[in-house]
């Protein structure tokens, strides 16, 4: 039988929880590092006076039988999105070929990406398990207990603390920040050599609100389909958020921008994106309207380009363990399986 462990997880993301989930439910005790104010990582939702956004994850698939046994846990949460999506669009806006049904059902969590992993994570929440807008800074040998971790965090305004005793330690972020922390300590080398190929792109997110469509006779501006994969080059992807099931009804749509794009415009201002987005929006769905709401978000690491090539990695000398979506690709359910694949080797 597994000795139980208190196990630190820095990132609340679906890896994250997925992994800390597992984890208590065999038995370890966990806490959990965030840096944000809640949990979701890229499944997050703006809010807007006008309706919320998913400015990350748009949707997720399923695939894998135990995201399916995962998912039934929180029953009605998740519910199917008839996207109606177009498959390719030319340079200029225009459809060059209709979509077709995809073997893969698109999901949604209602009322917003986030709900998942806010349902998920309300246990730990609870507990106390879960610290929120607390950025781990360094990982380092505990200094009462040499055969186990401490962690150096700060806070608001400014705050710093040192929380120890923790037998592992798993990073469940994007790995150029996991190898920062990694770089922090002397037995994270080996792990940090072996993430030096994986690349992830950033994106550019758009996100835009057309109040004036909510009226009689008018239920939606532009084209007829709800989102599409498009080959215009400053965007690679448009939906209409209001399409989604239980979002509200005032025409929201958001937008993000290619890989390519988002890299060569990386450093430049949000002005000047949102600027060049609305355009390239304008130009593809053929929507002129002046939006009501209008706000852009860099996502730094988006996009899975080169992956490692196996689903986490494990240190059980030093105790320390790698996961995240980029460990084999992109998508939700990838990082999910990580997590999951990571705690069942713990």
């Amino acid at each position: 039988m597994t000795t139980p462990r208190h196990i630190a997880i820095v990132g609340a993301g679906m890896a994250a929880i997925t992994c800390a989930r597992t984890l208590v439910q065999a038995g370890h005790t966990v806490t959990v590092f965030e840096k944000s104010r809640g949990p979701g990582g890229r499944m997050s939702t703006r809010e807007s006076a006008f309706g919320t956004f998913d400015h990350g994850a748009q949707y997720f698939t399923v695939r894998d039988a135990r995201f399916t046994q995962a998912l039934q846990t929180t029953p009605g949460l998740c519910r199917p999105w008839s996207a109606n999506t177009v498959r390719v669009l030319d340079s200029h806006g225009r459809v060059a070929a209709a979509a077709l049904p995809g073997r893969d059902a698109h999901w949604v969590p209602v009322p917003g990406m986030n709900a998942l992993l806010r349902a998920w994570a309300k246990p730990l929440l609870d507990a106390g398990q879960l610290l929120v807008n607390t950025r781990v800074t360094a990982l380092e040998q505990d200094s009462l207990h040499k055969k186990k971790w401490q962690l150096r965090t700060s806070g608001d305004a400014g705050t710093n603390h040192v929380y120890g005793g923790f037998d592992e330690v798993i990073l469940a972020i994007p790995h150029p920040q996991a190898q920062e922390l990694l770089a922090t300590t002397p037995k994270g080398a080996a792990l940090a050599k072996k993430t030096s190929k994986v690349s992830v792109a950033p994106c550019w997110t758009l996100m835009l609100a057309y109040p004036q469509a909510v009226q009689p006779g008018l239920t939606t501006l532009g084209p007829q389909w709800n989102a599409a994969r498009s080959t215009h080059h400053r965007v690679a992807w448009l939906s209409r958020e209001s399409s989604k099931p239980g979002r509200g009804k005032v025409e929201r749509w958001t937008v993000q921008a290619s890989a390519a794009w988002s890299q060569e415009h990386l450093n430049d201002t949000p002005d000047r994106i949102q600027a060049k987005l609305i355009k390239a929006f304008a130009e593809i769905t053929g929507i002129r309207a002046e939006p009501a709401h209008a706000q852009v978000h860099r996502w730094l690491y988006a996009k899975t380009e080169a992956p490692l090539g196996e689903s986490f990695l494990w240190d059980s000398k030093s105790g320390i363990g790698v996961c995240g979506d980029w460990c084999i690709g992109h998508r939700v359910e990838d990082a999910f399986v990580s997590g999951l694949e990571l705690a069942l080797a713990i």
